[in-house]
């Protein structure tokens, strides 16, 4: 239950539920008594057992059964009284108390629910706002070590099925027990003899339960690492359906999805077939239960037992058949509840997923960037392999610094470095003297601004994708900035102009216009410390040369790392890094590293750039 009380504690704070809600199901559970409470004297009054009792003066107050019961006889032997002994009076009397019982009842079970659903609410709506948050915050390696498919299922799926099964259940949960042992107590009242007998049979019927919901809990787990596989799958069939189509792999993925999806199937069916057979299984022990009291308790009657009445053995049995709802709700709840506490542990581990990338309590204002950026002996590993090895770097302010090397050598990781997507694994990076980490990320990243190789775009319009981020932006500035990024000319053609919808991740834009509109956001955001990371590898000729005018006015003015696309802008660059297998290797102008005759020239001759 260590799950459910976590999840139940993303609806704090209770004040706001736990009062109200208590005063709801006591008045509830309550009048439900009050209901099979009136069978006794109705039973009399209809046979005429001439059993009822005798209460001739109204009692003081006091709250407790015995008083209601002996203000109940009050007035009923008061009507006895006035109407001579008309029974049919009497009957309508008990009648009219049964019926105001049971609107009370209803009245208040009905605000009751409205308090658990306020609960419910609230759990689902933080718990998403939790996970999202997660999302956003965490630092890349925590996505480098998820697959895609498993966070979908997590804030889709998986706070439905908390929704579904645990915090449905907690009206059962919260409720019901009560019900339970306020009956029982009246059972108590009753006849003692007969409640003993009855408690030897619930912890059967307790035990089945048990051994179903524990193997149902088993299947959960399994069911949600198949649906994030199945998600997974989808997501990169839908990422990559170009590549599965030119290299005829429909029938390929086809048969990948199609063998987690029967896993996926059978498993869910295996759960289902016993989540069903909860309900059967607990309704019929507890009738078995019901015949065995009617056995025992008509034996009691038929023998003369002078402490069960027949009227009250009907009101035993009523209150009886009370227990068997809650019992069987509970039954059904607990069989249901390890299916969403499965989603819920999926749903904790993410949100207990320790970020390793945040600001200290103490952490300093940067408030802006005046001198330079300095790589101080920097070593980074991930998963303890190096991948960056004792970097010594400086990148004084207004000049522009190019990162060359293999694939693999390291040049993107440092990129990553400067804004803090990771941290140094030792060393340090200072801005103006400031160590990184020891400054606030917000200010750090509100100094940087980035153009990927792959064009990442939002699914909205041109306006908002070139201000993103950005609350309340002027319109003319963010035209100012297509117009500069080379993108103002297509902008306006489209059918809404600024206004269009660009699609998912800008599919309805070419390559080229959207890595300008990328390039747009960079300049209406216009950061002092800018990096590039290979923005114009992937475009054709003409977009090359738009994208890369647009860069070169980007660049104006600014401190720059370029991560190598183009041989035309490393000739310009004021330093040329060569880095291999994360050391750095050479360094120097582009004339100087060629009259070096190393690294740097190879790689030139090898045409590894454009």
């Amino acid at each position: 239950m260590k799950t459910f009380f976590r999840l139940l504690s993303l609806s704090k704070p209770y004040h706001h539920y736990v009062p109200e809600y208590v005063v709801y199901i006591f008045l509830y559970t309550l009048f439900s008594l009050v209901n099979f409470t009136l069978l006794i004297p109705l039973m009399d009054t209809l046979f005429s057992t001439g059993k009822q009792e005798v209460v001739s003066v109204l009692p003081d107050f006091s709250f407790s059964f015995a008083y209601f019961k002996q203000v109940f006889y009050f007035y009923y032997n008061e009507l006895l009284v006035h109407y001579n002994g008309n029974k049919f009076a009497i009957l309508v009397y008990v009648c009219v108390i049964l019926f105001i019982a049971i609107t009370l009842k209803n009245i208040f079970g009905y605000l009751s629910q409205r308090v658990l659903t306020r609960v419910r609410v609230t759990m689902v709506r933080k718990m998403r706002e939790k996970v999202f948050h997660q999302y956003s915050t965490q630092s890349l390696s925590f996505f480098q070590n998820e697959r895609k498919g498993d966070l979908l299922s997590v804030i889709s799926s998986d706070v439905v099925e908390v929704e579904n099964s645990v915090v449905t259940s907690m009206q059962t949960v919260l409720r019901d027990p009560f019900v339970i042992i306020s009956t029982f107590i009246t059972l108590f009242y009753i006849s003692k003899e007969l409640t003993f007998f009855t408690l030897v049979f619930f912890p059967i019927s307790g035990l089945v339960l048990s051994s179903i919901s524990k193997k149902l809990k088993k299947q959960s787990v399994l069911s949600h690492g198949l649906l994030g596989k199945l998600l997974n799958i989808t997501e990169e069939a839908l990422s990559g359906i170009r590549i599965i189509k030119a290299f005829n792999a429909e029938k390929f993925i086809g048969k990948k999805f199609d063998q987690d999806n029967r896993a996926f199937a059978r498993t869910v069916k295996a759960m289902s077939d016993q989540r069903e057979a909860a309900s059967p299984v607990s309704e019929t022990l507890g009738v078995l239960i019901v015949i065995v009291i009617m056995l025992y308790g008509g034996r009691l009657i038929l023998a003369g037992d002078p402490s069960l009445t027949a009227s009250g053995f009907i009101a035993y049995l009523g209150f009886y058949f009370q227990i068997l709802a809650p019992a069987k709700s509970i039954g059904s709840a607990f069989t249901a509840m390890p299916k969403g506490l499965a989603a819920g542990e999926r749903v904790l581990r993410i949100l207990d997923a320790p970020n390793p990338i945040t600001d200290k309590a103490n952490a300093e204002t940067l408030a802006g960037f005046e001198k330079n950026i300095e790589f101080r002996n920097v070593t980074f590993a991930y998963n303890e392999k190096p991948v960056l090895k004792n970097v010594q770097l400086t990148i004084d302010k207004g000049r522009m610094i190019a990162l060359v090397g293999k694939s693999g050598a390291g040049k993107s990781t440092m990129a990553d470095l400067i804004p803090r997507f990771h941290d140094v694994t030792s060393g340090a990076i200072l801005v103006d003297g400031k160590d990184i980490r020891d400054v606030k990320m917000h200010d750090l990243r509100a100094l940087t601004g980035m153009v990927s190789q792959e064009a990442i775009l939002f699914n909205d319009s041109v306006f908002n994708n070139i201000a993103f981020g950005q609350e309340n932006p002027d319109r003319e500035e963010v035209i100012r900035a297509a117009k500069i990024a080379n993108a103002h000319e297509f902008i306006v053609q489209l059918e809404n102009g600024y206004d269009t919808p660009i699609g998912d991740r800008g599919m309805k834009l070419s390559g080229g216009q959207r890595q300008r509109l990328t390039i747009a956001r960079a300049i209406f955001k216009n950061p002092p410390i800018l990096i590039l990371d290979e923005a114009t590898s992937a475009l054709d000729t003409e977009s090359e040369k738009l994208v890369q005018d647009a860069l070169d006015k980007l660049m104006e003015n600014r401190t720059t790392i370029v991560i190598a696309h183009r041989l035309s802008t490393i000739q310009h660059a004021n330093e040329i890094i060569v880095m291999d297998q994360g050391e750095i290797r050479e360094r120097g102008t582009h004339d100087e590293l060629i009259s070096k005759d190393g690294i740097y020239r190879k790689l030139v001759e090898m045409q590894e750039f454009k």
